[in-house]
């Protein structure tokens, strides 16, 4: 699995950013998963539900299950929250992750940047970041990404992470023999 991030402080556009970049590779054929950090508490769940309930009741893990999806609730009850690389060990194999937050992980990241928003930069400070995705250039040495053009953001992925190899032609609705060739290989 390769790995890319977003970081950028809130308001930025990451979430927007992420959102249009999965539909992108995966119209290309790519298999994205995400793994979003929560600075905060969350709930997937809500009161009133059967998995909510058992939940509360003490149960560390619930799995809830359908004919569409299913999704396991795993509660920490105080033990630390997942590390990325262990949080990248509970993903099944797919050809890509995206990590949305994770900001100070020692993986290649795409800071999302709006000036307007009045906080600092991340990339003077921070080694990984590989390429600055804003809404207008910024001054760095680093590659600039058009925060409103996701296609070059998911081009960048592409190129950078050497998964063009793996992807379908999507303007002629047919695959290379590249992209043929890894998919056997991924069976």
């Amino acid at each position: 699995m390769k790995v890319i991030g977003f970081a950028g402080w809130s308001g930025s556009g990451k979430t927007t950013l992420v959102e249009q970049v999965i539909g992108l590779l995966e119209a290309r054929g790519l298999a994205v998963s995400l793994i979003k950090h929560a600075h905060h508490e969350f709930e997937v769940d809500y009161p009133g539900k059967d998995s909510y309930r058992h939940r509360h009741a003490g149960c560390r893990e619930v799995l809830v299950t359908s004919a569409n999806r299913w999704a396991v609730m795993h509660e920490l009850r105080g033990r630390p929250e997942l590390k990325l690389s262990e949080a990248l060990a509970q993903l099944s194999p797919c050809d890509l992750v995206l990590v949305e937050g994770f900001k100070h992980e020692p993986i290649p990241k795409i800071e999302v940047y709006r000036a307007e928003i009045g906080k600092p930069q991340l990339f003077p400070h921070d080694p990984h970041v590989i390429a600055i995705a804003s809404d207008a250039p910024v001054a760095s040495a680093l590659p600039w990404l058009n925060l409103n053009q996701p296609a070059a953001v998911a081009a960048f992925i592409l190129d950078t992470l050497a998964l063009g190899d793996k992807v379908a032609d999507v303007t002629s609705g047919i695959t290379t023999a590249s992209a043929q060739t890894a998919g056997a290989r991924s069976r």
